[in-house]
Formats: structure tokens, sequence, C-alpha cells
């Protein structure tokens, strides 16, 4: 009976043996490369693989585009005296009698009075004036004009103090949001910003959104440093939303780590990607099998298989191999795109290792069971 219980048991050991030996059931990260390509076409697609040179870097090689609309660049900055409606003005009144328009001896102050919604201050005894499209200067004069009727030498001072006549508003991540006065130190963008604390986040993934009525316009942080042009002049109700960018890749196979990583640069290349990422596993990892998956632009993808007749994005694979002598400086000029998938295959010898132990494990579990059923 036992010698019959052995025998079976030595068939089923060696049916998981044989099991074993063409791979099946074994655990894996993901597709190896021989399977990548069977499921591909390299002529007719439906997906496309493509080895990665000089040529497909230069065909590829887009960098994400942001700029103003000339609209916005071709303002001249607010003049910083400029009254506007919603404006408040202080003004401040000497006469030169002892029995005062205004009141007692001494100066009279109207600490704050706002423009209308017209463009009118009213003063006593000199009426309704004309104040926005004016500076403080020359409403001084005006309200001087007036009062010269009817006390002597009048002294006038204007002072313009912050409203809501020529405001601009910040969200996002500034260190200080809020509504801010266009004063004479903050009429460019840059200047707000800076009036506001400046960005809470890594300045090379800020983004800068600039919204005037129905228009937008989106700019990189950098761009206001190395791009003079892109520092404009604001106007009334401009809203100012800094933001992080939200480009993502997602990481899969035998990296460091599988994964939706974000973009921590404006141009990111494979090499950069994989250094997110903890670089390539040193255990399992095949550099000869580096894949970045993309939805390509049709004219990319026309361009890349010298055609003409694709239309709309195509499924590309393209295919890195670090172990040629110029593989890694081709994968530092290969720019990784957003929503692009970049998997990793394993090393064969990684599938060998996991078909030793698998077979090591199932023959110990074979001798286990004869052992018992002879009684040693």
């Amino acid at each position: 009976m036992n010698t019959r219980l052995f025998q079976r048991l030595k068939v089923t050991g060696l049916i998981a043996f044989a099991s074993i030996l063409i791979g099946c059931g074994l655990p894996s990260t993901g597709p190896n490369k021989p399977q990548i390509y069977s499921g591909t076409q390299a002529s007719s697609g439906p997906a496309w693989v493509i080895p990665v040179n000089e040529i497909v870097n230069q065909k590829t090689a887009l960098k994400p585009t942001s700029g103003f609309a000339s609209h916005f660049k071709t303002l001249a900055k607010v003049g910083a005296d400029m009254i506007r409606a919603g404006d408040t003005l202080g003004l401040t009144i000497w006469e030169n009698v002892q029995d005062q328009l205004l009141g007692e001896m001494g100066p009279t102050t109207l600490q704050t009075v706002q423009v209308d919604g017209e463009g009118y201050i009213f003063v006593p005894y000199a009426g309704r004036i004309q104040a926005a499209g004016n500076t403080p200067e020359s409403i001084r004069k005006i309200i001087t004009d007036a009062l010269k009727e009817q006390t002597p030498d009048p002294q006038v001072e204007v002072r313009r103090i912050a409203g809501d006549g020529a405001t601009v508003s910040l969200l996002g991540a500034v260190s200080a949001q809020g509504i801010y006065p266009i004063e004479r130190p903050t009429r460019t963008l840059s200047a707000m910003i800076a009036a506001a604390g400046g960005v809470t986040i890594s300045p090379e993934i800020a983004q800068i959104k600039l919204i005037r009525g129905n228009r937008k316009g989106k700019i990189w942080l950098q761009d206001l440093y190395d791009k003079p042009g892109m520092d404009v002049a604001l106007r009334a109700g401009d809203r100012i939303l800094i933001e992080e960018d939200t480009r993502s890749f997602t990481a899969l196979g035998a990296t460091g780590t599988q994964a939706r990583v974000k973009f921590e640069v404006q141009s990111l290349s494979a090499v950069e990607a994989l250094a997110q990422l903890g670089g390539l596993r040193t255990d399992i990892s095949d550099p000869t099998g580096v894949f970045i998956l993309r939805s390509e632009r049709e004219h990319i993808a026309n361009n890349l298989l010298a055609r003409s007749d694709l239309t709309g994005a195509q499924r590309i694979v393209y295919v890195l191999d670090l172990t040629q002598p110029n593989g890694i400086f081709i994968a530092r000029e290969f720019m990784v795109r957003d929503q692009d998938t970049i998997y990793v295959t394993e090393a064969p010898f990684t599938q060998w290792s996991k078909t030793i132990a698998a077979l090591t494990g199932s023959l110990a579990a074979i001798n286990t069971v004869n052992a018992t059923a002879t009684g040693n």
C-alpha cells in the first residue's frame, strides 16, 4: 500500500516538475521581452515597436510649451498714480483764515474719500469732482481751484490710499493668498507674486495661470526670469493662480517602485525618470528591456514610421537598451511625456532562478512525502 502511494506521489511530483520546466505559473512583475514583441507588429500595428536612437530622439523631442498671447504682452504698465473708480483717497486741506469753511483752526482731514462707480468724489464746498482718470496732483489742483473762490489761498494735499479700484487676486501656492492693489512697485506679474511672499512649491514645477476676463495664459515660473517678455503688466481684475505641475507617468515592472509618479522637472528624460524611481533593480531588471509605452501624436507617428496614412494617436512602444555603448546617452536625450508608461522587464536569469527555486521546493516536498510514506 505504501509503495503504491509512493508511486502515485512520484507521478504527481513529476507532473509538477514538468509544469515548472515549461514555466507555467511562475510569478512575474509582467510580460517579458519576447511576450511584448509577440504582442505587437513591427509593420502594421496595432502597436509599433521602435528602438530608440538619435533620430528617434530628434523626432520625438517635444518640450512642454507655455506662454502669453500678444494681448497680454503688448499692454503697458498701469500708471501707478492714475485714479480709478473704487479707489480710496485721503484729503487734507489747510485754510489761511481764522473763520474757516471746513472747521476750526488747523488742517481739515478727510481720511477716506471713496471714488464712486462713475469716477467722482465729493468734497465739501468744492462739490462733485471727477477723480477717475486723473492723478492725485491733478485732483489737488481741481480742488484748490474750486475752493479759491470761497477761501483765500487754500492748501490741499491728496493721497492715494489702496482701494478696490485697481487690484488683482492671488490664489493657489503662494505664501499669502489675497487681494492686492496695483501700486508702483507691483505693476508686473513677478513683482506682484513677490509681494505675496513668493511661491510655496518647488520653482521647477510651479506654473502661473493669468486670467483676464475670458482670456487665459499659462507660463512656468522660471519663464519670468528666463524670458523678460513674459513678465507682463497687470490690469485691474486680473486673477493669478499658482499651481503645481500635474503631469505624471506610470512605472511598472522591475523598477525601484511601481506607482504613478509626478514630474519633478519641466523636461524629464528617461534617465531622470528612472532615477526618480530609484533606478533599475540590480537583482531582477533587464537593462536591455526598458520600454516606454505612449499614445503618440499622429504627425510624429507618421514621421517616425515614414508613412502618411496613419490617422489619430498611435500606440508606440519605444525600446531603450542601456547596455549599448551610447545607450545611456540616448536615454538621457529621450524625453518622457505626460501619461507615459515606463515598463522594465525582468532579466532572463530571474525566471531561471525562479524555476530552480520552484524545482528545489517541489523535489524537497516529494522527498518529504516519500520519507513519510516509507516511515524513514
